[in-house]
């Protein structure tokens, strides 16, 4: 594992636009559980996942309900998202934000609705399924920070007229198109992406590393060679091998905690800027 950190860092070093991509793993170090491990939310709680499945079509029928359940003194949601509030960034969060802060990396598209990365630091950070932070107007689109807008009457909404939901995408719903646009935007101009404590399975974000990779979406298994683009470094840190070790869409996966195996990285990037 020693030579591929380095060989991350003399890659990170070399390229022009660096961006990451995270996914849930990033966040278990921080004691937020991810949702489909062994231990995750929708593994313990078939109950809740079941649940949430339907938080769209509830919002989209009864707004007022949807409030109801999902910032309730009793509901699930509520609850969740006042732990995930408590937690704070973990070195892998850390290690991000410092090849920001040194120009190496240009931007973090993340899955998480956590905001940790924003709270390590970076500044250049895609929420690409939403946020605990934020309300999103379904008509117009504006956000607003969740201080901005007052609960006492509910449904919350917007200046326009529309209607207010939490900002965090839930199943079924579709991702935001200036955050999706922005992302592919970002996939398609990078020449390094190293991603970060994801599965890679839930779409359309797995769409991102193969657009890096051939310059277009999602293709057929066994088609991907087509329109290969050498000229990209794609490098995962993971637990676990994902489809895109599998099926040769990234270059190299070091296996491993992102929160042990980033900093390392960081540090190799040091000596080799001679920093």
């Amino acid at each position: 594992m020693e030579g591929l950190i380095k060989q991350a860092a003399r890659d990170l070093v070399e390229s022009k636009h660096a961006i990451a991509l995270t996914g849930a793993g990033m966040s278990t170090e921080s004691g937020i559980p991810d949702f489909r491990g062994p231990k995750g939310i929708w593994t313990t709680n078939k109950k809740a996942e079941a649940e949430a499945y339907k938080m769209y079509e509830l919002f989209l029928k009864e707004p007022k309900t949807y409030w109801v359940e999902i910032s309730g003194s009793q509901g699930t949601y509520r609850k969740f998202y006042e732990e995930i509030r408590k937690a704070k960034p973990n070195p892998g969060h850390h290690a991000l934000a410092e090849l920001e802060r040194r120009g190496i990396l240009k931007c973090v598209i993340t899955q998480n609705i956590d905001g940790l990365h924003i709270k390590a630091g970076n500044k250049k950070v895609l929420e690409y399924h939403g946020s605990i932070y934020k309300l999103r107007c379904i008509s117009c689109g504006s956000r607003f920070g969740i201080e901005e807008v007052s609960l006492d009457e509910l449904p919350p909404l917007c200046k326009c007229g529309g209607v207010l939901k939490y900002d965090v995408v839930h199943f079924k719903e579709p991702i935001p198109l200036d955050v999706r646009e922005e992302s592919e935007r970002e996939a398609l101009r990078c020449d390094l992406m190293v991603i970060c404590g994801t599965s890679a399975v839930v779409y359309p974000f797995a769409d991102l590393p193969i657009m890096a990779r051939f310059g277009s979406g999602r293709l057929p298994l066994g088609l991907y060679v087509t329109g290969h683009k050498t000229n990209v470094k794609i490098i995962e840190v993971n637990a676990e091998p994902t489809p895109l070790t599998q099926e040769g869409v990234s270059d190299y996966l070091i296996q491993g905690k992102t929160g042990e195996v980033l900093p390392k990285i960081v540090e190799e990037v040091k000596k080799a800027r001679k920093i």
